[in-house]
């Protein structure tokens, strides 16, 4: 007979969780996988180490995918989220803020630390702790020992794989949710794990095919471009693959699908955050405050990433001027050219930025011209240096802070505090720069029934890039943002289908409808930028 619950709330007197059996056995199996690792971290040497890293590794995986499966499989299809605002972990309690401090102290200690975590720091020596735990899978993949980075890539992959089966579950109910969590998982062990492995093991070049710049902030760093372009036709193919992603594949994808392509089906750190931080995604802050810092911290970012990177290719073609069949005059030209355009847009395409006020196109401009006139001079003078900083600087402080602290230590750490796109949604160049393409020349854009809206805010309460898609939905004006990045939820959630995820070329009437929403009240927290 069933338990009768004496509490007349709507939303039930839930003051903890009810686990079946699958769940804990789920639990029990992950506790157990995550009892070995704590082991090798403290240095407890295990008989067979590859066979426990084995047991280790299934165990999490198994256990987390698993646990999915318990929770999801005797209830009907939809949206779960019950309780979210109630349990511990997903609603900044005590559990949620030791999730916090544990993975940031983790991500301190492998980006700064390395050796507290058992990688070897003379030559010769053998990895110990839970470094040296995953030198047998290292071994058969690559060839070599176990670094820090591989110990983080496959923890990363098991992550994407189990809360990927635990996201589908929660989510069988819509096709678009399935499919996109299975293309991040597939390109995540593909593309992001395996491959760079085993061309490693092969003595190739490796590089993640999916990662670009300027996520990729790397890509162009002398030594880079130095190994793409003496390692032979792989290399070369690959060097040639990223500039390609550059400027044609990015842009024509961008152009018919939306940054979502890129953000929330192929890219790993939106993969871990659509699965492993699907918990969290209803702490987003959707203030009005928020999203201002949000734009101008992203596109601060960008800027400085473009900064970075022409100060290193400008420096790298100085030094090299009979190597490579781009001289530094054609780098230069190109690069001028392209900011001078990018700045002549801004006025002479008045429909497509008519929501831009005009300061901001002016202060654009004037950095533009800016970066062009310091370039100028660098290269008049015959500097390697260029706006009055070294190359090596540049990046050695974009690859610290934002690489390291930003991306890393802040981006998956924070994740119970702040919501699971918080480098994506405030740091992320790339983000910011296939934003800027998806808000002026994108088909892309989530079409709204207003009349079937009932106002109950589920969109916006589970949009993890902080956008208020209830007003939109209220007023029945399409969603066209450069933060969306088109993961869906909102459409998943909504009760009524009053959202829509479409490919098809606006509407001029629609576009000029939704572009007005500018001159709105900003207290109204409506925007589109």
């Amino acid at each position: 007979m069933a338990a009768v619950n004496p509490s007349l709330s709507l939303i039930g007197a839930r003051t903890h969780q009810v686990l079946n059996a699958g769940q804990k056995g789920a639990l029990t199996l992950t506790g157990i996988g995550l009892l070995l690792l704590f082991l090798a971290f403290f240095g407890v040497s295990l008989p067979a180490p590859t066979v426990w890293l084995v047991v280790s590794l299934l165990a999490l995986g198994l256990g987390g995918a698993w646990y999915g499966w318990a929770a999801y499989r005797q209830l009907p299809a939809g949206i779960k989220n019950n309780g979210v605002w109630l349990a511990s972990l997903t609603s900044r309690g005590i559990l949620g803020w030791l999730t916090a401090i544990v993975l940031t102290g983790f991500y301190v200690l492998l980006y700064f630390f390395p050796a507290h975590l058992g990688l070897a720091t003379v030559a010769g020596e053998a990895n110990q702790g839970i470094v040296g735990f995953f030198d047998p899978l290292s071994r058969v993949l690559n060839g070599n020992p176990a670094s820090q980075w591989f110990v983080y890539g496959t923890l990363y992959t098991v992550a994407i794989l189990a809360m990927g089966v635990k996201f589908i579950y929660k989510y069988r109910h819509n096709r678009y949710q399935v499919v996109r969590t299975l293309s991040v998982m597939f390109f995540q062990l593909g593309f992001a794990f395996l491959i760079p492995e085993i061309l490693s093991a092969l003595q190739q070049p490796s590089m993640d095919l999916k990662n670009m710049w300027p996520l990729n902030y790397y890509f162009f760093y002398d030594w880079n471009i130095k190994k793409l372009a003496t390692s032979g036709g792989l290399g070369i193919f690959m060097l040639g693959w990223g500039v390609a992603m550059i400027f044609v594949v990015s842009p024509v994808l961008t152009y018919l699908y939306g940054k979502r392509w890129y953000c929330s089906w192929v890219c790993g750190c939106g993969g871990l955050a659509e699965t492993a931080g699907d918990p969290f995604r209803q702490l987003s802050d959707k203030s009005l405050g928020a999203w201002k810092v949000e734009r101008w911290v992203i596109h601060s970012v960008l800027v400085l990433a473009v900064i970075m990177t022409l100060a290193v290719l400008h420096s790298f073609f100085r030094s090299n001027p009979a190597t490579y069949w781009v001289t530094r005059e054609m780098f230069l030209g190109v690069a001028i050219a392209t900011l001078l355009g990018v700045a002549l847009l801004l006025w002479l395409r008045p429909r497509v930025f008519k929501g831009v006020p005009v300061w901001v196109k002016g202060l654009a401009t004037v950095l533009l011209i800016g970066i062009v006139v310091l370039t100028l001079q660098a290269y008049l003078q015959n500097q390697s240096r260029i706006f009055g900083l070294s190359s090596y600087k540049l990046r050695e402080w974009y690859g610290f802070y934002i690489g390291s602290i930003f991306s890393g230590v802040i981006g998956v750490g924070f994740y119970p505090i702040f919501g699971s796109r918080v480098w994506c949604r405030f740091g992320c160049p790339m983000a910011a720069i296939l934003g800027l393409q998806q808000r002026f020349f994108s088909r892309f854009r989530i079409t709204v029934n207003g009349g079937q809206c009932i106002s109950c805010g589920n969109c916006s309460t589970y949009c993890e890039m902080g956008i208020d898609v209830r007003a939109y939905a209220q007023r029945g004006q399409d969603v066209v943002r450069a933060s969306c990045v088109g993961c869906g939820i909102c459409a998943a959630v909504c009760p009524r289908g009053v959202l829509r995820l479409e490919n098809s070329a606006a509407d001029v009437s629609t576009r000029a409808a939704a572009l007005r929403t500018l001159h709105l009240d900003p207290k109204e927290g409506v925007r589109l930028l």
